[in-house]
């Protein structure tokens, strides 16, 4: 067989065209020697010069890019200070060659205020769990309720609840006052709206404290616009035991009260957490609940509700 003779200007195109040609040929077209001396001929780049050609050629991308000013047009290359050099002259050294200047705003937008609703059965111990969450935490305001019981001893009004006729409370309603309201144990109670809207205006979050008639109201008013929290005690004979300590109900109040709350846990999945306390660990769950806001707080991609 005679030689192959190949014009030494192809070698100007890329090696990838030859790669290519020869690649689509047979083996078996050439001879093993002739082969050989084909796969030599051809020009490669070992890994350490093609990580080099990368290497610079980002970096002409890079410095092109950080070349260019706001409006389009190059401006004059500028040279990085050495990496010994002081803090500031870094700072200042790296700026000009980005062609801008770092902003010191948050990079995590702000978080939007919270409406977190805390029910559970009878008893769980809601009102301490909330006393306590606004003795430790700032920037967090209870909606007072508005009810038509009658107060009970060491009951403060206008602070555990605004106490109303329930003529005064039916007015609320028809004045659509309320955002939610229910009869419960024969007594209303709902929830003003206007210190809602008051308080998120300054950016506090809002925790409303409901029955799980009432958090079921809100789930259909709100959905995942606001947080749900399920209190429960660490046992059903505990929670047993802390209504009959209240000395609040009769006998047959407190079989109502019990048959109530078995139904009422069978709710708990559909809230959000769930937060047990425990007999003598109201800090416990206190910073539990304080650690779900802390967390919604994180979101990326946050809750937002309307009143």
């Amino acid at each position: 067989m005679g030689r192959v003779v190949i014009a030494p200007r192809l070698f100007l195109l890329p090696s990838m065209f030859f790669r290519r040609v020869f690649t689509s040929l047979s083996r078996s077209q050439f001879p093993t020697p002739l082969r050989s001396s084909i796969s030599v001929a051809i020009p490669r780049f070992s890994g350490r010069n093609r990580s080099e050609i990368q290497r610079k050629r980002f970096g002409s991308r890079l410095m092109a890019s950080a070349a260019r000013t706001g409006d389009g047009r190059r401006s004059p290359f500028v040279p990085l200070p050495s990496s010994d050099a002081d803090k500031a002259e870094l700072y200042k050294g790296l700026e000009a060659a980005l062609g801008s200047s770092f902003s010191s705003e948050p990079l995590s937008p702000p978080s939007n205020p919270l409406i977190i609703v805390i029910s559970g059965p009878s008893g769980v111990g809601k009102d301490a769990v909330i006393k306590r969450l606004l003795e430790v935490r700032q920037q967090i305001h209870f909606v007072v309720t508005a009810t038509s019981r009658a107060k009970r001893p060491g009951e403060v009004d206008g602070k555990d609840y605004y106490f109303v006729t329930k003529e005064e409370f039916l007015s609320m309603v028809e004045r659509n006052e309320l955002l939610e309201y229910a009869l419960v144990y024969g007594d209303y109670k709902g929830i003003p709206k206007q210190q809602i809207r008051d308080y998120m205006a300054k950016g506090y979050d809002i925790v409303l404290r409901v029955d799980i008639q009432g958090a079921a109201t809100l789930k259909s008013m709100l959905g995942d616009s606001a947080v749900f929290i399920f209190l429960v005690a660490e046992s059903e004979a505990a929670l047993v035991k802390r209504l009959i300590d209240r000395r609040t109900e009769t006998a047959e109040m407190l079989l109502v009260r019990v048959a109530t709350a078995r139904e009422e846990v069978k709710h708990l999945k559909k809230f959000d957490y769930v937060v047990v306390n425990a007999e003598g660990k109201l800090d416990g769950a206190a910073k539990l609940v304080e650690s779900i806001i802390d967390a919604e707080k994180a979101r990326v991609r946050q809750r937002n509700v309307q009143i």
